[in-house]
């Protein structure tokens, strides 16, 4: 049914757990991944409290450590599907808005599936922080699936 699906990752241990799930969905439906982080542009940390210039960072700087970063992330999720035996990519994207760019990609690199984690908060943390997911599921070109991870705390 699936034969190409979308992962996305921030780094973070439950977004690892997802992953995983992911690549083992995909392992058992016969499906390709790519893998995907999204960073934020340089112009995105200036706006923090100005940030950039309290702690002298350039925008080069400030690529460079976030492609690094990505390609770590990424690698975890390539190194998983590779012990699954799943055909893998990935892809690492720069953009203001994490759920336009999960959209996008997966428009882009043709996948049929988006399977991408959800802490399921809910109320006012929900409120407070907002939900990619939630954003995701609304721009979506095709199906996603959301998996409840579960919080080791």
């Amino acid at each position: 049914m699936f034969k190409k699906i979308l992962i996305p990752t921030d780094g973070s241990t439950l977004s690892a757990q997802a992953a995983n799930k992911g690549v083992s969905f995909a392992r058992q439906i016969g499906a390709e991944v790519v893998a995907l982080h999204v960073t934020q542009p340089f112009a995105a940390t200036v706006g923090f409290d100005g940030m950039a210039a309290a702690y002298a960072i350039t925008d080069e700087d400030y690529e460079k450590n976030a492609s690094l970063q990505s390609q770590k992330y990424l690698q975890a999720v390539l190194d998983r599907a590779e012990t699954a035996g799943v055909k893998a990519t990935s892809r690492s994207i720069s953009n203001f808005n994490v759920a336009d760019a999960v959209a996008t990609a997966a428009l882009e690199e043709g996948c049929d599936l988006i399977f991408i984690g959800s802490h399921g908060r809910s109320g006012l943390s929900r409120l407070l922080l907002g939900s990619v997911t939630a954003k995701v599921l609304n721009l979506a070109p095709c199906a996603v699936l959301v998996y409840r991870v579960k919080d080791a705390t």
